[in-house]
């Protein structure tokens, strides 16, 4: 179970979404306005945002580009604005889904349960702990996971840093997770279908395009590596050594 904001200026949507992540064991905090997300965000410190798009102030593109400037916290955006460039436009500010209103809650609590399963809540960076001087460590992931290379590139997954030709990327969660993927597979083709199950974590109608928004970003940020991460037509991507 996580702890959840919901923005949403429609009162009653904010409280239907409230009352039914409670439901099933959520801790809910709301925010009517963007200003007022954002300051919730430092204090209650969500592991998961549910952020409307029209808001009076602040609107969500707005608020989501804030956060994403010192929080990895995943964002589902919520809005009646169901155009092709307007579903490419709140993942180019950070968003990590999207859903066009009007919702069935049965759709919203399974992609909660989505990008909740595919975050490690609280422990990603989480130190590890002491041990004492006269105690021999048990050897975990952190200490014996393999630093991953890629001719340039070069991916620290335990720290999820991502160099390129010694210069550190900046890549949002899920080109990071697709990066390492390819990375760890090359030559092997991956479908839109897969990807979409294992990086988004589940499978959802009419948003193949999300995956090929991502991947052309990533290919974009890599320069001329990028052109390694081929479409395999009918099928999907693969990364060529």
């Amino acid at each position: 179970m996580a702890r959840i904001l919901v923005v949403e200026d429609e009162i009653d949507i904010c409280n239907l979404l409230h009352s039914e992540l409670e439901a099933v064991g959520h801790t809910v905090c709301q925010a009517f306005d963007g200003q007022t997300a954002l300051d919730i965000v430092e204090t209650f410190i969500p592991q998961l945002i549910l952020l409307d798009w029209m808001l009076p102030g602040l609107d969500g593109l707005t608020v989501c580009r804030r956060i994403r400037q010192n929080h990895l916290v995943p964002i589902i955006m919520l809005t009646a604005r169901d155009e092709e460039v307007d579903r490419i436009l709140g993942l180019e500010v950070g968003a990590d889904d999207y859903i066009s209103k009007p919702f069935s809650m049965r759709e919203v609590l399974a992609r909660v349960r989505a990008v909740l399963r595919r975050v490690e809540l609280d422990t990603r960076s989480a130190p590890p702990p002491a041990v004492p001087n006269n105690q021999s460590a048990t050897p975990t992931k952190a200490s014996t996971e393999q630093v991953l290379v890629r001719g340039p590139l070069l991916i620290k997954e335990v720290e999820r840093i991502v160099l390129l030709n010694n210069v550190e990327m900046d890549l949002t969660p899920k080109e990071y997770d697709l990066l390492v993927l390819f990375a760890s597979h090359p030559g092997r083709a991956f479908s839109r279908e897969f990807l979409l199950q294992t990086i988004w974590g589940y499978d959802y109608d009419g948003f193949d395009r999300t995956v090929d928004t991502h991947m052309t970003r990533l290919r974009k940020k890599l320069g001329p590596l990028g052109e390694k991460i081929v479409t395999v037509w009918g099928v999907g991507y693969r990364f060529v050594v």
